[in-house]
């Protein structure tokens, strides 16, 4: 048919599918990475237009260069005794991660989630927020409550689902709930907590607060749509709040291509969207507290939110769920070329000649049995592996404001027919 286009030339259409380089049994070699010098990264002022320093969202904000020292605009000059505690929350949150793991494999608890090579994203981002600051976390954040000294014991009895449990076993293990230390309750659906910080720092704003909120999300569920709401909300309001994207490399077991890092950074998300990007080096703690803070200063002067990349490695399974042998090579995490936040820290201390593996070796040890001694005293509560430890008709408190009444009335069904069989459906602790 005349005035149809004529394509006899052209190849057939072809779709692309993200391939990640390392497979089970492959030879790692991560000399790909772009890892720039320490140092090398402007810090432009606070107030400075978005659009006026782009380039921090393709480069990488770091701090600790291979020598140990802190260098550069961004060296945010913490005192030693400050470091020093930053460094001990992060071992508390590595003791913490490794009993409560094989807690569950011991049958004790349900579920567990470590965050090993990420910890510095978390302590050091609390570190440099005011404690008041409304945090919303993704799963693996547990670094920000145990930063702002929250009690080991009252999260232990989380994870047992015990009768010590402030949230009646009511939440998967590992998603907490604690108002006290401004931080929202965790939850399983991914990205849901972005536009819920954006609403909350949005009304602190309206209602002339100096209090900001902070989240954090996976890389992979930056292609989720509550992400993308979040960010346009923030954009056109400026809500005073920081997005944090912890890019680990991989969400569950897709590697973080399948959400568009094969085409640019995540840190550029917030190009596109007109507000401060910023990717920071993620086991560089003293980078990630720098970024915070810049952050958190932008927010709380009215600047507008920021977005910050923090480049990291899970250095273990998603979950207890999860064998990560099944999709990627075991040679990634020792490979992985920013090394492990903890042992960087330590060695920035050591090097300026504020520490040495001798208090290194008895810190661990006074860590270790800290943890050691909180988990007994949680599972003096009960632990989930033996069963209900919350009265049935507790199932509904905490849930509504008001009971609807057929609810109601089921409870009382309930509870007449436990009276009658003499038989009590909960065990008592």
């Amino acid at each position: 048919m005349s005035g149809e286009p004529v394509r006899s030339n052209l190849k057939p259409l072809s779709l692309h599918v993200p391939e990640p380089k390392f497979r089970p049994g492959d030879d790692v070699d991560f000399s790909a990475v772009d890892v720039p010098p320490a140092g090398a990264a402007p810090r432009p002022d606070t107030h400075a237009a978005a659009s006026s320093f782009t380039d921090l969202a393709y480069t990488m904000v770091r701090v600790l260069d291979e020598q140990g020292q802190a260098v550069g605009p961004w060296n945010p000059r913490l005192s030693p005794d400050t470091m020093r505690r930053m460094l001990r929350h992060m071992a508390l949150v590595r003791a913490f991660d490794e009993r409560m793991f094989r807690a569950q494999r011991q049958g004790k608890t349900s579920f567990y989630m470590k965050s090993l090579g990420e910890e510095a994203v978390a302590v050091a981002a609390a570190y440099a927020l005011e404690h008041d600051d409304m945090c919303f976390p993704s799963y693996r954040q547990q670094g920000l409550l145990i930063a702002r000294d929250w009690s080991i014991v009252d999260m232990m009895n989380q994870i047992y689902s015990n009768r010590a449990d402030r949230l009646q076993g009511k939440q998967l293990p590992i998603m907490y709930s604690v108002r006290e230390a401004s931080f929202f309750s965790i939850s399983g659906n991914l990205t849901t907590q972005y536009p819920q910080a954006v609403g909350w720092a949005m009304a602190s704003a309206s209602k002339g607060d100096t209090r900001i909120a902070a989240t954090w999300c996976g890389e992979g569920s930056t292609a989720e749509g509550d992400f993308h709401s979040a960010l346009t909300f923030a954009t056109v309001y400026r809500a005073p709040v920081i997005f944090n994207v912890v890019n680990n490399q991989w969400a569950i077991s897709s590697f973080s291509g399948f959400a568009g890092a094969e085409a640019t950074t995540f840190a550029a998300r917030a190009v596109g969207y007109g507000i401060a990007g910023l990717r920071v080096d993620g086991n560089d703690a003293l980078a990630v507290y720098a970024a915070t803070l810049w952050a958190a200063e932008r927010a709380r002067t009215n600047a507008g939110p920021t977005l910050i990349e923090h480049f990291t490695y899970r250095a273990e399974g998603h979950s207890t769920s999860d064998d990560p042998s099944a999709y990627r090579s075991a040679g990634e995490p020792n490979a992985w070329p920013l090394g492990d936040p903890i042992r960087r820290l330590k060695d920035h201390l050591i090097a300026i000649g504020e520490w040495d593996e001798e208090r290194q070796g008895t810190m661990d040890r006074e860590v270790a049995e800290q943890v050691k001694a909180a988990q007994k005293d949680a599972e003096k509560n009960g632990i989930l592996g033996h069963g209900l430890h919350q009265p049935l008709d507790s199932m509904f408190d905490g849930v509504f404001e008001e009971m609807p009444w057929h609810l109601q009335e089921q409870r009382q069904m309930m509870m007449d027919e436990e009276t009658a069989s003499g038989r009590p459906w909960a065990r008592k602790g």
